[in-house]
């Protein structure tokens, strides 16, 4: 499984991680409290993250290819377009087929979808910029329930044992399989395969929770109670004060740009 953190030498690098985590929450927040259809601030958040990201030099194809996890909170939303009070259009489709949808709906549609976009695209510099162990401190800093940041530190650091679990798996099979001589993929029908995909999901979820039993008891043997230990944060320094103060006071014009004089 590859680190999402991306090493480089630049401004956001060096800044400390309390900074990230505290601008990327504010950042998001401001976001989400900017009414819909507010393209005009929209804008403005959308290039204030892409300056970030170009300044961060962890290259903007990076950071744009992990936000496409916005895609499933924007279908989610898609039942917006067709629910709306105002269905006053109609979109014809190959074979005659007539779908009414809202104009007020679609805007409500495109708002989650650009929120959400920019929003994992905020997040996903913040982990391409910030190593995760120092994310974990941050949050320990900022008084977050050491139990949350205990069970957030371990869930990662498990997603790279099923990583391997995985492709020792794959491996296993790989090496139990043969394809034919003319090219063709051997084995059975297409429920043929999605049965022995779902044996192995199965046989994961077993070896997940037998080798979580075996981790655990480890832990246990070595003193864990419960929460990782302490580890010490140092204090933000002046001038990590002051970037984060213009920072969250740039977030504040964007949003009071919408809410006071509209998008």
């Amino acid at each position: 499984m590859r680190e999402l953190y991306a090493h480089r030498d630049s401004f956001i690098h060096q800044r400390s991680a309390k900074v990230k985590v505290l601008f990327t929450f504010a950042f998001i927040i401001f976001l989400n409290l900017t009414p819909h259809a507010s393209w005009s601030a929209y804008l403005l958040f959308l290039i204030l993250a892409l300056a970030l990201v170009l300044s961060s030099r962890v290259g903007l194809g990076l950071v744009l290819k992990r936000s496409l996890f916005a895609l499933l909170f924007v279908l989610a939303a898609i039942p917006l377009v067709f629910t709306g009070s105002d269905l006053q259009r109609t979109l014809v489709l190959p074979g005659g087929l007539r779908i009414a949808y809202s104009l007020s709906g679609l805007s409500r549609f495109a708002s989650i979808g650009i929120k959400s976009w920019i929003s994992v695209l905020v997040a996903a510099l913040l982990a391409a910029t910030t190593q995760f162990t120092d994310i974990l401190k941050a949050l320990a800093g900022l008084k977050v329930p050491k139990l949350f940041v205990a069970i957030v530190g371990l869930m990662w650091r498990y997603l790279f044992v099923i990583t391997d679990e995985v492709r020792r798996m794959l491996r296993a099979r790989s090496s139990r399989s043969a394809f034919a001589l003319n090219g063709r993929r051997a084995g059975g029908s297409l429920a043929w395969r999605a049965r022995v995909t779902g044996g192995m999901a199965g046989s994961l979820l077993l070896r997940s929770i037998e080798r979580s039993d075996r981790v655990y008891a480890a832990m246990l043997s070595r003193g864990y109670n419960g929460v990782l230990p302490a580890q010490e944060v140092a204090p933000l320094s002046r001038q990590e004060w002051w970037i984060l103060g213009l920072g969250i006071l740039l977030l504040i014009l964007f949003w009071g740009l919408a809410v006071f004089v509209g998008g």
